[in-house]
């Protein structure tokens, strides 16, 4: 090998566990787990939909993509959530919520 490529290893390494990390890995069928997230928005109702979104944008980012465009979370269940909002400290509302999803 390459004096240079060598010297790159450790970043190409790094790069990958990196890539990895924000990919997320999408649960494996039949799977239950609890997930929460926090949300920031001027109302209460758009402070829950982020925290709904945060949720599956942890959990699988195809999903999340078909939630924020038709609301529908096929191959999963989105069990009830749980939401603790109050008034943002500058403006708008902060909710903390949570939720167990589960992979068909």
């Amino acid at each position: 090998m390459g004096i240079q490529l060598m010297r790159n290893i450790p970043l190409m390494m790094a790069a990958g566990l990196l890539a990895g990390i924000f990919a997320g890995t999408p649960a494996e069928a039949k799977s239950c787990f609890k997930k929460a997230a926090v949300g920031d928005a001027l109302t209460q109702d758009l402070a829950k939909f982020q925290v709904d979104a945060m949720l599956l944008q942890a959990t699988d980012w195809s999903i999340y993509f078909t939630y924020i465009s038709s609301g529908t979370t096929p191959g999963y269940t989105f069990g009830k959530r749980s939401y603790r909002c109050t008034p943002g400290s500058a403006i708008g509302w902060e909710c903390r919520g949570s939720a167990t999803l589960c992979k068909l």
